[in-house]
């Protein structure tokens, strides 16, 4: 095996681990719920301190890594993922389930921003980098639906009493291999400075204010807009303008910083920024009132329902698999066909979903809509971060992973409240309807956006090549 796909595979179980433990939770909640003799309030705590933690790091793992070495900074977040993992397995109650979440989010916080950066330092061709965008893709596919199987699966094994704990002790054996080979086949890459100097106190400003920011947003998504969520939300945008003035500061005064505005200079990565937040604002709201129209709206159980979700991580495989070479072919033409394709499915869905609709035909437009996505995710990365220097590329995969995670969460809050007002107080099946219909179409004007936003790419970003015997 070529030494380069080698090294790709050991940092893309980095990317794996953090994907499958956002979801594997989720099917795992009633479980855990009786066995810990937990809340409601502590059980959406758990859920959302992991994404949190996640969220709030991702910046300062990206600059970590940049100074101290991404190679090292990926095996301390593998080392403390494990870790907090074995303590997610063995808690004895809520609060340190909670709390050890809360730290696996940032462990995998240190590990994401590694596995952008270490992708654009291995893969500099345009053609090689492309190609291993289109395995990163599959990796967040796969993430997906291995953490909803395995919550499932072990959440319901009967020759162990609390079971539900094996979701979170399956990732030992995982981190143990990771580590191994990290240190046997990664090569160390950072910044070369002349003095290791660490911003601490950005990083409390910064991590301050996302915690309130995630915070607020999260809590919002499960409890409600509320007071509390709105002032929260107004105090983390005052600590974030805190945190902008004492960066651009100490970068005029030579001082050691956490985060370089220069990323912003760059035409791409602006549109790779603006592309992946309406992107997944989108995508993340059409899961969450996808869920609920089919529970809810068209009295679907909830097995029948995730069997039907399972087509569209089905789709979403497939198209990464043959993304590259498409990508290499067409470059962002191929990724706006992708852009129109789910737009069409959204438009197809909005027409045909009803109680009536055949069990095949909700499978069809699932793995067509997956289709879709499976051929924009990992290209979306690429156009961010292609063209920006070694220096940079830390602080750009750690902003890059942060839009990520707070254009999803935004999308769920303001797409999902679209929902339900439209809803109403005493739905019937024609106001579950109207309601997906019109969230459906909020959708489609993010898809809109994106297309934009891919138009306006530059062609060198994503040239095109003549060789027609391009292997994957």
């Amino acid at each position: 095996m070529n030494a380069k796909y080698l090294k790709l595979i050991v940092i893309l179980s980095g990317q794996l681990l953090t994907i499958m433990d956002i979801f594997i939770i989720n099917v795992s909640i009633p479980s855990i719920q009786s066995d810990l003799h937990a809340s409601n309030g502590e059980m959406q705590l758990m859920i959302a301190s992991y994404l949190i933690g996640f969220a709030s790091f991702l910046i300062t793992g990206g600059r970590l890594g940049d100074l101290y070495g991404r190679k090292k900074i990926f095996m301390i977040g593998l080392v403390f993922f494990m870790l907090s993992s074995v303590a997610c397995g063995i808690s004895v109650g809520p609060e340190v389930l909670v709390i050890s979440r809360f730290i696996q989010g940032i462990s995998a916080a240190m590990m994401s921003p590694q596995v952008l950066s270490m992708i654009q330092i291995l893969f500099t061709a345009h053609e090689e980098r492309t190609k291993a965008m289109g395995w990163y893709g599959i990796t967040i596919g796969a993430g997906t639906i291995l953490g909803q199987f395995l919550g499932g699966y072990f959440s319901s094994v009967t020759w162990m009493e609390e079971s539900w704990r094996l979701i979170f002790l399956i990732n030992i054996p995982v981190c143990l291999l990771a580590i191994f080979f990290s240190k046997k086949v990664l090569k160390e890459s950072k910044i070369s400075v002349e003095k290791k100097t660490f911003d601490f106190f950005g990083v409390a400003i910064l991590a301050s204010g996302l915690f309130c920011f995630t915070y607020a947003l999260t809590m919002s998504e499960h409890q409600g807009i509320q007071i509390k969520s709105l002032l929260l939300s107004v105090i983390s945008i005052l600590i974030l303008i805190c945190f902008v003035k004492n960066q651009k500061m100490r970068l005029k005064q030579g001082k050691s910083y956490l985060m370089d505005f220069n990323v912003f200079s760059y035409k791409n990565f602006n549109l790779g920024i603006l592309a992946v937040s309406f992107f997944f604002i989108m995508l993340d709201s059409y899961f969450y009132i996808l869920s609920l129209f089919f529970q809810d709206g068209l009295q679907i159980g909830s097995m029948a329902a995730g069997e039907i979700i399972v087509f569209q991580g089905i789709g979403f495989i497939l198209a990464s698999v043959f993304s590259a070479r498409f990508i290499l072919r067409y470059g962002k033409k191929f990724l706006m066909t992708g852009l129109v394709l789910i737009m069409m499915v959204l438009i197809l869905q909005i027409l045909l979903f009803d109680q009536e609709t055949p069990f095949f035909v909700l499978c069809l437009l699932l793995f067509f809509h997956g289709i879709g996505v499976g051929s924009i995710i990992p290209s979306l990365a690429n156009i961010a971060l292609s063209g920006l220097p070694s220096t940079l590329a830390g602080n750009a995969s750690g902003v890059y992973n942060t839009f990520v995670q707070a254009a999803a969460i935004v999308g769920i809050i303001v797409v999902g409240s679209v929902f339900y007002y439209f809803v109403g107080t005493k739905p019937s099946p024609q106001h579950y309807h109207q309601a997906f219909s019109i969230a459906l179409a909020v959708n489609i004007i993010c898809l809109i956006v994106v297309l934009l936003s891919i138009a306006k790419v530059p062609e060198h970003i994503l040239p095109t090549t003549k060789r027609k015997d391009s292997k994957f």
